[in-house]
């Protein structure tokens, strides 16, 4: 049998590959780089810009109704993960029946359920409030504790709950820090920081002892209605020149 013999096919020779470009630097991550390298808030700016939040708004207020220190602490519990006008729709009624901790206590966490149904993680928040009240009654004699620790120690309260209760309800010279005054704080470059702590404790340590009092009211509302999380209004920001956010539109 004769044998066959193949010609080799010449291989063809490997294109080379074009090199991937390299992946454009992502608009937010640019924008938390320069604001890194901007230069820090002046006290002057500082006091100008909460001086100006001041006069627009002298006597801000919290959005959460409540009638008391323990509606205040119920309200602010209520308020995690939810709006305030969500948790208001519920308590307006569920504050006409229980608005101490012995009557929320009485009212049992069957029946709080129905009241704040309506409200995010109604079943978990339902049997904080209860146990709270409890809590409330057999360490504090039925009262709100003064200080943040006790606070904390209660049910279903975190260290942004003790500080606007201290606020609110005493007095005290705190700064709550939730998803408004977060994004103020890195966004204006006021106090950057990677934790609500973070700037927490930068925001007490920059803001002058005479705005205190108000001041995380001024930062939630300002983060609330004007510096938009999707869509800052800059054309109507009070403190638009002084803002050290590098994408600010003015």
């Amino acid at each position: 049998m004769a044998k066959i013999t193949r010609k080799a096919v010449p291989r063809k020779s490997a294109v080379p590959k074009k090199k991937a470009k390299p992946a454009a630097a992502k608009p937010r991550a640019a924008a938390k780089k320069s604001l890194k390298a901007t230069k820090l808030w002046t006290p002057s700016e500082i006091h100008e810009a909460f001086s100006r939040f001041r006069k627009a708004n002298p006597e801000p207020k919290g959005e959460l109704e409540h009638l008391n220190p323990f509606t205040l602490l119920v309200a602010v519990v209520l308020s995690a993960q939810a709006t305030d006008a969500g948790v208001n729709k519920a308590t307006r009624v569920l504050f006409e029946v229980a608005d101490t901790p012995q009557k929320m206590l009485d009212l049992g966490e069957e029946r709080l359920r129905d009241y704040i149904r309506t409200i995010g993680l109604y079943r978990t928040k339902a049997k904080n409030v209860i146990a709270l009240s409890a809590k409330l009654l057999s360490e504090f004699g039925g009262e709100v504790p003064r200080t943040r620790a006790e606070i904390e120690s209660l049910p279903g309260a975190g260290r942004k709950t003790a500080n606007v209760v201290l606020n609110m309800a005493f007095g005290e010279h705190t700064m709550a820090v939730d998803t408004h005054v977060f994004r103020v704080g890195n966004r204006t470059g006021l106090a950057p920081g990677k934790t609500p702590l973070e700037v927490e404790l930068g925001l007490e340590k920059v803001i002058p002892p005479e705005f205190m009092l108000h001041a995380h009211h001024w930062l939630i509302l300002h983060g609330r209605y004007t510096c938009l999380a999707r869509k800052p209004r800059c054309e109507v920001c009070l403190i638009n020149d002084l803002c050290r956010w590098p994408e600010k539109t003015v």
